[in-house]
């Protein structure tokens, strides 16, 4: 898990992003596009077009961080919107790194009695 401090705010970039830009390009991305500081401290999340890769930039205080994940199957739940950042609790960064839906996190199964 990437060690974020708690003060962080999460960002995802949405619409779909060239996976291929590196530390560079994303955080040229955040500034020109998002108009956020890349070197903030803030964490800003990528996806690509078909759904399985998303990439992390992070800015530490001393330097920029890059984390990939690919997903074997499946795709990581993303907004709709065309533009702009969404914000994310570290909860729900959780869950998308996971592949869960992070809008509406379900419960897969309920005791129903105690005993």
């Amino acid at each position: 898990m990437i060690p974020i401090s708690s003060n962080a705010r999460i960002w995802i970039a949405t619409g779909y992003t060239d996976m291929r830009k590196g530390m560079q390009g994303l955080s040229l991305l955040v500034q020109e596009s998002l108009g956020r500081d890349p070197f903030a401290g803030d964490v800003f999340v990528f996806r690509g077009r078909g759904g399985s890769l998303i990439k992390a930039l992070w800015h530490d205080g001393i330097g920029l961080s890059l984390y990939a994940k690919r997903l074997d199957r499946g795709r990581f739940v993303w907004p709709v919107t065309v533009s702009g950042v969404v914000g994310l609790t570290a909860a729900q960064m959780s869950y998308l790194l996971e592949a869960i839906d992070w809008r509406n996190p379900q419960h897969t199964w309920r005791p129903q009695s105690a005993g």
